[in-house]
């Protein structure tokens, strides 16, 4: 008996809107796109302070700039840092 998995549907979706293929049935990448091996994480939720973090930098950002945000964990090297941007401007900016 199959069970929805809404975590598929993410893989799928994403797949798709990024020109790749669904992998994440056969181990490794999520997806893989030309370039990009994707990792998708589905979560019932975000946090409310990193949704708001990208929000403030989107608004902070004038015409022509990329508004993102950086995550860095104190005491680890910056070259670990996280960086945050939403699917529309990642395919607006990176997209064909």
């Amino acid at each position: 008996m199959s069970r929805y998995r809404p975590f598929k549907a993410t893989e799928r979706q994403i797949a798709k809107r990024l020109g790749g293929e669904r992998h994440g049935h056969l181990g490794g990448a999520d997806v893989v796109a030309g370039w990009l091996s994707v990792e998708c994480k589905h979560r019932k939720t975000l946090p409310k302070w990193l949704k708001g973090a990208l929000e403030q930098a989107k608004g902070n950002a004038d015409d022509g700039q990329l508004g993102l945000v950086v995550l860095h964990e104190h005491g680890a090297r910056h070259d670990d840092d996280l960086v945050l941007l939403s699917l529309a401007d990642f395919e607006q900016w990176f997209g064909e």
